[in-house]
């Protein structure tokens, strides 16, 4: 059964720091290019960060540029996003997807975990 379980979301105050995880499971997942999106209420889904099979690569939104960090472990089948100096316009529910790389008729998503930035 294939999942993805993002985890580590919460309630942080500005300037904060959280670290999201994407736990993978039943799919190889050395072979998905992933990417973290968000979605504020009221707004779209917004894409933040892209990382490689590999790690070789990553793009990261203009927003979120010098402040967050994607990185994988291949070995544990888990992406994590390193959230610094987080702001209020960062409070959204964030997802991690994960794409084959040989195109979309595999892609995957997780649930979401909400992120609250607030004084």
């Amino acid at each position: 059964q294939v999942q993805l379980v993002e985890s580590g979301g919460g309630l942080v105050q500005p300037g904060g720091s959280l670290k999201l995880s994407c736990a993978a499971s039943g799919f190889t997942f050395n072979y998905y290019n992933i990417k973290w999106y968000r979605q504020a209420p009221g707004k779209e889904r917004e894409l933040v960060a892209f990382i490689s099979i590999d790690g070789g690569s990553t793009n990261y939104a203009d927003s979120v540029k010098g402040r967050f960090t994607i990185s994988r472990d291949n070995a544990e089948n888990t992406v994590y996003l390193q959230m610094n100096s987080l702001k209020p316009e960062d409070t959204a529910v964030y997802y991690c997807n994960a794409r084959w790389i040989w195109g979309p008729t595999r892609d995957y998503w997780g649930q979401g975990t909400q992120v609250t930035v607030t004084s």
